[in-house]
């Protein structure tokens, strides 16, 4: 819902629809816009793609592999969200606004682990040396 909507204005149906979708998109430019870190992670999503093309595996495991970068990316754009409402609550420091930055930066680290585990341990099960022979 935009800034100057009040809820008994909400669009309904296929406007909302519209509406949601412009919103969502104006979000992601400023997203990459003010963001290095979206600008990174769309490189890494870009070189992910590129690589997943080149090494054919099975649909599945692109699928999965892709879509953990995704995630990645999904995470920091929540993350970049946290902060901006830390930033515009105030500049002094505080201990909850520098907690919610934290556990927001934690859940990218996280999200960043969980695509590296699933990227080694598919390249290592197509790629890797046999454990036993």
């Amino acid at each position: 819902m935009g800034a100057n909507t009040s809820p008994s204005e909400k669009p309904r149906g296929l406007i909302r629809i519209i509406k949601a979708t412009g919103y969502s998109w104006a979000g992601l430019k400023a997203a990459y816009h003010h963001e290095a870190a979206i600008r990174q992670e769309v490189v890494l999503l870009a070189t992910a793609l590129a690589v997943l093309l080149w090494l054919q595996l099975p649909v599945m495991e692109s699928l999965m592999m892709f879509g953990v970068i995704v995630l990645v990316i999904i995470v920091e754009l929540l993350n970049s969200a946290i902060e901006a409402v830390v930033d515009r609550v105030g500049e002094e420091r505080h201990e909850l606004s520098g907690r919610a930055k934290d556990i927001g930066s934690a859940a990218v680290f996280v999200s960043l682990l969980l695509a590296g585990v699933v990227w080694l341990t598919i390249l290592w099960h197509h790629f890797g040396v046999p454990l036993i022979q």
